[in-house]
């Protein structure tokens, strides 16, 4: 089902302001159920700050299979843009929802004519942005489209490509991705690969095109290499490429040259339609040979339906019940979108690359793609309680990289660390997985990488130890930096407990009190501090200084005060009251939404006042009232967030996806949930949307949250009952929910 009219003839509404979609529950109750899958709408996020992309893949798949517009922009991170109209081809690595742009590698495009491909060159990385547009405009093979001849749907996407006038079909398995070209009748048949185009910070260092002989098959199938630097430093991707039909005629530019490119020509014969299957791997044209799975016929249909079948059952394990339509497009979207990364990057053999070079394996599927900075505030919590078979191979995963660094990751793309991003928060990750009661990885070798991690001296850690806090004069965004090594120190302790760790617990704790050296009690704000204790001025709680020069990240003092979810008691102490501390929350929100300064973050969006819910350390702000006594006003502005961010246009998201936090921060916050301290184990009350939510846990059993008489009006908990009985708590815990039952809110709109 396409969403996307629905999605234009809406777009700029909020989304409980549908209203002209409502039906009555009774008219619900009789409709036939649809596939989940027809609620998902791919396109959502593609505009605007979102960065997503509306391609082919399979749930932490390792091939995501999707339209590139070839230009070098930040809102172009994934390869494709709502706004744009031109396409250069169609890559099987892709970012969803990233700020930094990279991969799109392996390029293919359909043509219908010949095209001298010796005359492409294209800028290196350090030409970005000055010659962005004119690497596109440099393709002779690009096509124009429209989005009234484009779909996608989960593991389908479809375009027609004007200029060659081709129709494209994309569909993916787990490890490789499946082409359909419809020509026009008559028409030459040819595919390009480009191996030398790259977008952003991507540049080529060697790549290759070959002739596989194997016998395993009768088709054409080529294989090769693609080494580029980038975001990720060592990035070695190993292809083959089958074709359905025997290659006619073969022209290679630059063989084994950094920019190799390449025609293949086809005979027409009986068929206008080519099959093309892709696979890549880490480790080598043979592993990736083996993950193109070669013995199976290229069927695009039974790919096509596959994918569709492992979505389905992604998005089953949670059931919304309402009878608003916007609000069940919004909600799954955002759950697949929460499912996309990690993306596996074992091969089918468990074998996976390491950024030294070194090749890796081990009996769990290995990922990568692991931007930690932003997921461990609520797409990890998610993962832990929808799907934590992958988690033990997530953490197994960061304990390969480990190996290389002797750190836990910061964020790994492509098996690389790119150190991109503050704090250590693969601690946090861990931590929680563990104490939520996930094993299958080794919980005495993940705790020593926990505290190796934390007490080694590299990025602002030695000052960290020598002060207590990160002076402003010895690193940049100090402020963030200590809040967040102490909220991975705090989880570190939470780890040495649980192993029975008595004194590194004690230890860890202590030093998770970092906050309290940053507290300006004056003014109420977080604040650069020198080596000598004073503080830096001229302050301006608004003022914000991109990377450089600041003490917060991506963002201001407004927005990063509050990051103390281990310990809001101990900050509530710190402003002297609950009152006072309320009083200066509920100004965060209706503070004139002003960013000064001469270099702001562009990452500053989606304002309510100074909140900025286009990034993610706003995200757990609003349940902070809950434990202030004042759950009525994280129930108002859960509300108003829920409301001004989420919509089921291409501009649906208020800033990156970053990785599927955005849509998490969705998902939990319209079951009524939120996990602001993920390693408390426990989860926040906010404001349910849905008149009935049933999570199906992977332990067989089912929970159950009802909002009895939920409506726009209705966005307050009048009370709470757990399977029958008064709750008087306004949080829950993992184990709790891991037993199944019904959470019953009683709301009101008072």
């Amino acid at each position: 089902m396409r969403l996307r009219n629905i999605a234009l003839a809406v777009a700029g509404i909020a989304l409980l302001a549908a209203c002209e979609q409502k039906k009555t529950k009774e008219e619900v109750k009789d409709e036939p159920q649809k596939p989940l899958i027809s609620y998902v709408d791919p396109f959502i996020g593609t505009g605007g700050h979102g960065h997503t992309f509306p391609g082919a893949t399979t749930p932490m798949g390792m091939i995501q299979v999707s339209p590139v517009n070839g230009l070098s922009h930040w809102d172009w991170c994934s390869g494709y843009h709502y706004s744009d109209s031109l396409v250069v081809g169609f890559g099987h690595l892709s970012l969803s929802g990233t700020g930094i742009g990279d991969l799109n590698d392996i390029l293919l495009m359909p043509a219908t004519k010949a095209y001298d491909l010796s005359t492409l060159k294209y800028g290196r990385k350090e030409q970005y942005p000055v010659n962005a547009q004119e690497f596109r405009d440099m393709v002779p093979y690009k096509s124009l489209y429209s989005h009234k001849n484009e779909k996608a749907s989960p593991g389908y996407y479809e375009v027609y490509l004007e200029t060659p006038k081709v129709n494209v079909e994309l569909t993916a398995a787990q490890r490789y991705g499946v082409h359909r070209y419809t020509f026009e009748k008559g028409a030459e048949q040819s595919v390009i690969l480009n191996l030398g185009y790259a977008i952003n910070w991507d540049s080529p260092t060697k790549t290759s095109i070959k002739e596989y002989k194997g016998t395993q098959s009768t088709t054409s199938i080529i294989t090769g290499e693609r080494f580029s630097t980038g975001w990720a430093k060592n990035q070695k991707v190993y292809y083959a490429i089958q074709f359905s039909k025997p290659i006619d005629k073969a022209v290679i530019q630059k063989n084994k040259g950094e920019e190799t490119s390449a025609q293949f020509f086809f005979k027409e014969e009986d068929s206008d339609t080519l099959l093309v299957k892709v696979a890549v791997s880490s480790v080598s044209e043979q592993s990736a040979i083996e993950n193109l799975e070669i013995s199976t016929p290229i069927d695009f249909d039974k790919t096509r339906l596959s994918a569709e079948a492992q979505w389905e059952d992604a998005l089953s394990r949670i059931v919304v019940g309402t009878p608003v339509d916007s609000l069940k497009t919004i909600f799954y979207t955002a759950l697949y979108h929460t499912q996309i990364a990690p993306v596996t990057f074992s091969d089918k053999d468990g074998q996976f690359r390491l950024e030294n070079d070194k090749i890796a394996k081990g009996n769990y599927t290995a990922y990568s793609t692991l931007s930690l900075w932003d997921t461990f505030r609520a797409e990890h919590p998610l993962l832990n309680l929808i799907r934590p078979q992958e988690v033990s191979g997530i953490i197994n995963s960061m304990l390969a990289y480990y190996e290389v660094h002797k750190v836990l990751p910061v964020w790994t793309l492509y098996g690389n660390e790119t150190d991109t991003m503050t704090g250590y928060h693969s601690v946090a990750v861990i931590a929680e997985a563990y104490l939520k009661g996930i094993r299958g990885f080794d919980a005495e070798k993940a705790y020593e990488a926990m505290k190796a991690t934390m007490i080694q001296d590299k990025r602002g850690l030695k000052a960290y130890k020598q002060y207590g806090y990160i002076p402003y004069n010895a690193v940049d965004e100090s402020v963030t930096i200590t809040l967040e090594y102490a909220y991975d120190d705090w989880c570190v302790a939470q780890m040495a407990k649980a192993l029975g760790k008595a004194e590194d617990a004690d230890f860890f704790l202590k030093r998770s009190k970092a906050y309290t050296y940053l507290f300006d009690k004056e003014t109420g704000f977080m604040r650069g501090k020198s080596a000598e204790g004073k503080w830096r001025t001229p302050f301006d709680p608004k003022r914000s200084d991109h990377r450089q020069g600041t003490d917060y990240t991506e963002g201001n003092a407004w927005q990063h005060s509050w990051f103390v979810p281990h310990d809001v008691e101990g900050l509530i102490a710190l402003f002297g009251s609950k009152e006072a501390f309320t009083a200066h929350l509920e100004k965060l929100f209706t503070e004139s939404s002003e960013i000064t300064g001469d270099n702001t973050s562009p990452d500053i969006s989606g304002l309510i006042g100074q909140y900025a819910h286009g990034n993610e350390p706003s995200h757990h702000i609003a349940y902070m009232f809950n434990i202030a006594g004042q759950p009525k006003r994280t129930q108002y502005w859960v509300d108003r967030i829920l409301q001004t961010q989420y919509n089921t246009t291409p501009n649906g998201l208020s800033g990156n996806e970053d990785c599927g936090q955005m849509s998490a921060w969705y998902v939990w916050s319209a079951m009524g949930l939120y996990p602001m301290n993920p390693a408390s184990t426990e989860y926040e009350f906010g404001r349910p949307l849905f008149d009935k939510v049933t999570i199906k846990l992977p332990n067989g059993k089912t929970f159950t949250i009802t909002a009895k008489n939920v409506s726009k009006e209705n966005k307050y908990i009048k009370s709470v009952s757990l399977d029958g009985n008064p709750y008087k708590e306004w949080h829950i815990s993992h184990e709790t929910i891991l037993k199944g039952g019904e959470l019953t809110f009683e709301m009101t709109n008072k």
